[in-house]
């Protein structure tokens, strides 16, 4: 029986700020193991992705939801300890905790399968504590069963990376066969084109970065250029996962007449005013993509497991959680940052 201690050292945001400062926005600490409410489950964090959105977080690009909050929504971890009426998982279940932490589940969008726009949710390493910890609560219906094939570090990137990838890829209406345009090469965007390339799509990734240039190219992308480029030949669809408004004219220019640009970003800079006629005329759809249903959550699993989607990942210890949102926001990475922070298999 695992024996669970009554600390734990935790990452939390003091005050918002940008992440090369010193003294940082993020700092360790010691606090007590939070204990698991109604329908909830204890978990012993064995990996937590470093999303963007943690950046955000971070760095106040986001609103405080939550005072000295502990980031982080790509966890995978052990379940030992469940709350009263809790019942899906077992003591010893491997699962996942995304960033969808709750929905109310009786307001017009929870009804209508929109969950992800409910106006009550809640979101993991936001409104509540995350996973740059070593234990975390989560509802225990809003948790992932995960696929035996993945580890716990590579199946991290999958719990928000993923998913978020997944929805947008949904959203942007790629035709079957069609030309995809990936603004923006890390976490979430290395993933949405091997579902793309598994799937009989062409690529086209535009991102500043050189090193992830000539990674998306080892991957089989058909061409990758810079950021405000135009792709090679125009596309059906494209999905923009930089947080940069600037980028939005020239990926519209890059469309067919009838094309799809999905914005993938929780966040955003300002989107320039664009001219009708040369980027919204001849029927091109602009959307964006807030959160993702747990429907989208268990559908992309299932998916990534059927095609042996597997990120990239470079691995950094826990007390290295600084360096990794460093890396992250040089905005040149190879695939995800994941945190090593249990016993990992």
């Amino acid at each position: 029986m695992t024996t669970i201690p009554t600390k734990m050292k935790a990452w939390e945001v003091t005050t918002p700020g940008p992440i090369e400062t010193n003294p940082a926005p993020l700092h360790m600490v010691t606090k007590p193991v939070p204990q698991p409410g109604r329908g909830e489950v204890l978990v012993r964090i064995l990996a937590c992705g470093v999303c963007h959105t943690d950046l955000h977080v971070s760095e106040g690009d986001l609103p405080v939801h939550h005072d000295h909050v502990t980031p982080g929504h790509e966890i995978v971890g052990e379940v030992v300890k469940l709350g009263p009426e809790a019942s899906r998982f077992k003591l010893g279940d491997r699962i996942g905790v995304p960033w969808l932490r709750w929905t109310c589940g009786v307001c017009s969008y929870c009804r209508s399968g929109q969950e992800n726009l409910c106006p009550n949710s809640r979101y993991t390493g936001w409104d509540h504590d995350g996973g740059y910890a070593e234990y975390v609560t989560a509802h225990e219906a809003f948790a992932y069963r995960i696929p035996a094939r993945f580890d716990s570090l590579t199946a991290a990137p999958l719990l928000c990376a993923g998913i978020i990838g997944y929805r947008a890829y949904e959203r942007a209406n790629v035709p079957e066969g069609g030309r995809l345009g990936l603004y923006g090469f890390g976490g979430s965007a290395h993933i949405t084109a091997q579902i793309a390339l598994d799937q009989g799509m062409e690529v086209h990734v535009l991102t500043r970065g050189k090193d992830a240039r000539q990674f998306a190219l080892e991957l089989g992308a058909t061409s990758a250029r810079g950021a405000y480029d135009l792709p090679p030949v125009p596309l059906d669809s494209a999905i923009s996962f930089a947080p940069v408004g600037e980028i939005v004219p020239t990926a519209l220019a890059g469309l067919k007449p009838g094309g799809t640009l999905a914005l993938a970003g929780i966040h955003v800079s300002d989107i320039p005013s664009l001219n009708y006629q040369d980027a919204i005329f001849h029927e091109k759809n602009l959307t964006s993509v807030e959160s993702n249903t747990r429907h989208d959550g268990e559908t992309f699993l299932k998916l990534a497991d059927r095609l042996d989607i597997h990120p990239e990942i470079t691995e950094y210890a826990f007390s290295d959680a600084l360096a990794a949102l460093r890396y992250v926001k040089k905005g040149d990475i190879r695939g995800a940052c994941v945190l090593r922070i249990g016993e990992s298999n």
